[in-house]
């Protein structure tokens, strides 16, 4: 099968690999319809996060199920599933409570399962999945969506939980006002979060018409391009010379922390789930002083998935309008050029 490879920084190749098979009983092997890249897909194209050997990459896809092994009881060839950006077993203490993320047994797309065998990464033909009972999740009464469902579908492995994360750790609730940091697929998806959960008031903080275009789209009601003391103010000034009462940090960086942070009301809420990338702090001191509740992290997906799906499927929200660009698996490398050039918000990918 062909599959996409990080040779080092600013190097994607589709190369050959062999064709996955079960390899455990609880193992399933999914045809990949649709994958894509991520945000954090680019920290080791950029070479912030080093690549020491080439290796498999990408988090995200769904796909049709074409084996299982015999302990699998939950799915059967020809399901449609969405796959969670990690692996996880749904019967530690942390799956139990939620936090699959924190599975006593996480492994990662293009890593390897806790028996060390390798696991295929997502931007691929196929991608044989450890746990498939636990980790993957069907798609009731669906085989082959439209391309909209589809690309709303995919969001659900990773941006559009994450934006729910954020906006939950948040508190955004009826009534709430907002200001989301980051105008990439996760910010925009934290917009619409902050929409569904019924914020009154949706601050978008972006610089770019297509990206503006899509936040107004999913719900926000007010655009900032300023940063820094700037930005703040404009949030001031919007809401009536108070700050918001949640933030979203989408980002991940020391300045995009700092901005959302001095966003927010004292007594308000910051939800982070931009992968940090080195630099700053939170200034507990500043958090002491305010009462400014700060929580998120990595987002839970497959805990949110079955509750998000229900709203994708009945027409409620559509996340997939992220994707503004398409192009075949082989075209991997420009993909990640249209990325981190930002001449694509995200590129959905069709093996």
């Amino acid at each position: 099968m062909r599959a996409t490879i990080i040779h080092g920084p600013g190097d994607i190749r589709v190369e050959d690999r062999d064709y996955p098979t079960v390899q455990q009983p609880t193992d399933a092997v999914v045809k990949v319809t649709a994958a894509c890249v991520c945000g954090s897909d680019l920290w080791p194209y950029r070479g912030v996060r080093p690549t020491h050997e080439p290796r498999a990459i990408g988090h995200e896809f769904i796909g049709i199920v074409e084996s299982i092994g015999e302990a699998v009881t939950g799915l059967a060839v020809g399901d449609l599933v969405i796959a969670p950006f990690v692996v996880s077993c749904g019967e530690c203490p942390q799956c139990r409570n939620g936090v699959t993320v924190a599975c006593d047994r996480l492994a990662g797309w293009g890593g390897k399962d806790d028996a060390g065998l390798p696991i295929d990464g997502a931007q691929g033909q196929a991608v044989r999945v450890p746990l498939a009972d636990a980790t993957l999740v069907k798609v009731p009464g669906v085989t082959e969506p439209d391309d909209a469902l589809r690309a709303s579908l995919l969001t659900l492995s990773d941006v559009m939980a994450t934006g729910h994360h954020a906006a939950l750790a948040a508190k955004v609730g009826p009534g709430r006002s907002v200001v989301v940091v980051g105008d990439g697929a996760v910010g925009l998806c934290g917009v619409l979060a902050a929409r569904r959960l019924g914020a009154e008031r949706i601050i978008a903080m972006s610089r770019h018409a297509d990206r503006q275009s899509i936040a107004r789209e999913f719900g926000a009601t007010d655009i900032v391009e300023e940063r820094g003391e700037d930005g703040v103010a404009k949030v001031r000034e919007l809401l009536g010379g108070v700050l918001a009462d949640s933030v979203l940090e989408c980002v991940g960086t020391a300045e995009s922390m700092e901005q959302a942070l001095h966003s927010v009301r004292p007594g308000g809420a910051l939800g982070f789930v931009g992968v940090p990338t080195g630099g700053g702090g939170v200034p507990l001191r500043y958090l002491f002083d305010t009462n400014i509740s700060v929580g998120g992290g990595m987002a839970p997906a497959r805990t949110y998935i079955p509750e998000l799906l229900a709203d994708v499927l009945d027409g409620s929200i559509n996340p997939g309008r992220v994707f503004d660009v398409v192009m075949p698996l082989e075209d991997a490398a420009e993909a990640y050029r249209a990325m981190d050039e930002r001449r694509a918000i995200k590129v959905l990918l069709t093996p």
